[in-house]
C-alpha cells in the first residue's frame, strides 16, 4: 500500500509540470475554451428560461449570440470614439507635453548635476531613438497580433455555442472525470454557476462604474481623452488588484502633463484614487459578499501564476479559475484544507458555512 501511494505521488509530481506546460503551449485553445465557459455560464439561466418556454434550442442560441455580438459592437464603437478623440488632438496638447518634458529634463539634470551639450535639443527624442520606433516592419507584427485577436474572438464564440448547446457539458465532465457522483456533481456545478455568475456580473458592474467615474473625473478636471481613460479604467479593472494601481499611476503621469503641479493635479489624483477605492475596495466586497472570498495571498499567487502561463488573459481569468478550483476542492475531504487556505474566511465561519 505504501509503495502504491509513493508511486502515485511520484506520478502526480511528474504529471503536474507536464499539464502546466501543455496549458502554456496550447494557450491558443485553452484561453478561448475557458473564457467561453465563463461567458456561457452567464447565459445558462436564460437558456433554461427559453427551454421552459419551449423555444427551440437553435433559436435560443441565436438570441444569446446576438446579445454577445451587440456587446462586441458597443465595445468596438467605444474604441472608435476614443480613437477619434485621440486623433483629434491639436498642437496645444503636444506643445504642453513638450514644455513639461523639457522642464522635467532640466530638473533631473539639475538634481544630478548633468549638463547638456550646448545647443542640444532637450526633448523626448533625445532619449528615444525615433528611427527605431518608426519601423514599417512592425506593421506586419501588428497585423499578426490583430489576426490572432480576431481568431481568439471567433474561437471563443464557437466554444460558447458548444457550451450553450451542451455539446460540451460542464456537469457531465465533472461527473465523469472528478466527482463521479451524479448528485454531487449537480450540486457542485450549481454552486460553481451561481458563484461565477455573481462574480462576473459584479465585476462588470463595478468596472463599468469605475470607468464612468474615471471618465467623469477627467472631464471635470479638463484632462484630455476622458472617453479613452474611462474605457481603459473599465478594461484594466478586470485585472484584480493590479489593474487599479496601473490605472491610477498611468493617469497621474498623464495628468502631470495636462495640469499645473498645483492643487488641481493633487485633487485630480485624489479623485481617481477615490474612485478606485470606492468601487474596488468598498462596493465590490459588499456586492460580492463573503460567499466565495479568496485570500489576498492566494489572489496574488494566482495572478502571478496564470499571468505567467497565459499572459494578460491569465490575469483576467485568474480569480474565476481560482473560485472554480476552490469549489471543487471543497468537495473532497482530503483537499478541504487547501480550500481553507484559499479562502478568506476564518475557520469558525467556514465550518458554519459548510454545515
Amino acid at each position: 500500500m505504501d509503495k502504491t501511494r509513493t508511486t502515485n505521488l511520484l506520478l502526480l509530481i511528474i504529471a503536474i509540470p507536464i499539464i502546466f506546460y501543455l496549458l502554456k503551449i496550447l494557450s491558443f485553445i485553452f484561453i478561448p475554451l475557458i473564457f467561453s465557459m465563463f461567458i456561457a455560464l452567464q447565459f445558462l439561466p436564460l437558456m433554461r428560461y427559453f427551454k421552459k418556454r419551449n423555444i427551440p434550442k437553435a433559436i435560443s442560441i441565436i438570441i444569446v449570440l446576438l446579445i454577445m455580438l451587440s456587446g462586441l459592437v458597443i465595445g468596438f464603437e467605444l474604441v472608435k470614439l476614443s480613437s477619434r478623440e485621440i486623433l483629434a488632438t491639436n498642437a496645444t496638447f503636444l506643445d504642453k507635453a513638450q514644455f513639461k518634458i523639457n522642464d522635467l529634463i532640466n530638473n533631473v539634470e539639475s538634481l544630478f548635476g548633468v549638463q547638456s551639450s550646448t545647443g542640444e535639443n532637450k526633448d523626448l527624442m533625445r532619449f528615444l531613438k525615433i528611427d527605431k520606433l518608426i519601423n514599417f516592419d512592425k506593421f506586419g507584427h501588428t497585423f499578426s497580433l490583430l489576426t490572432k485577436f480576431l481568431t481568439s474572438v471567433l474561437m471563443t464564440l464557437f466554444f460558447a455555442v458548444l457550451w450553450l448547446g451542451e455539446s460540451i457539458n460542464v456537469h457531465k465532465i465533472l461527473n465523469r472525470t472528478i466527482l463521479k457522483k451524479k448528485h454531487t456533481s449537480i450540486k457542485t456545478f450549481r454552486k460553481i454557476e451561481k458563484d461565477l455568475i455573481k462574480f462576473i456580473i459584479v465585476k462588470v458592474f463595478v468596472s463599468l462604474l469605475t470607468g464612468i467615474g474615471t471618465g467623469l473625473a477627467c472631464y471635470a478636471f479638463d484632462v484630455s481623452f476622458p472617453v479613452f481613460w474611462g474605457l481603459f479604467a473599465f478594461l484594466i479593472n478586470f485585472v484584480q488588484m493590479v489593474g487599479s494601481f496601473v490605472c491610477v499611476i498611468l493617469l497621474s503621469i498623464f495628468a502631470f502633463i495636462e495640469l499645473d503641479p498645483t492643487s488641481s493635479l493633487f485633487f485630480f489624483v485624489i479623485s481617481i484614487t477615490g474612485v478606485q477605492i470606492l468601487f474596488g475596495a468598498i462596493l465590490e466586497p459588499v456586492f460580492m459578499g463573503k460567499s466565495f472570498s479568496i485570500n489576498i495571498i492566494a489572489v496574488l499567487v494566482m495572478l502571478m501564476f496564470w499571468g505567467f502561463i497565459w499572459g494578460v488573459p491569465g490575469l483576467i481569468m485568474a480569480i474565476p479559475i481560482t473560485v472554480f478550483i476552490k469549489i471543487i476542492l471543497e468537495e473532497f475531504p482530503s483537499t478541504k484544507q487547501i480550500a481553507k487556505l484559499l479562502s478568506a474566511h476564518d475557520p469558525k465561519k467556514y465550518s458554519k458555512m459548510r454545515r
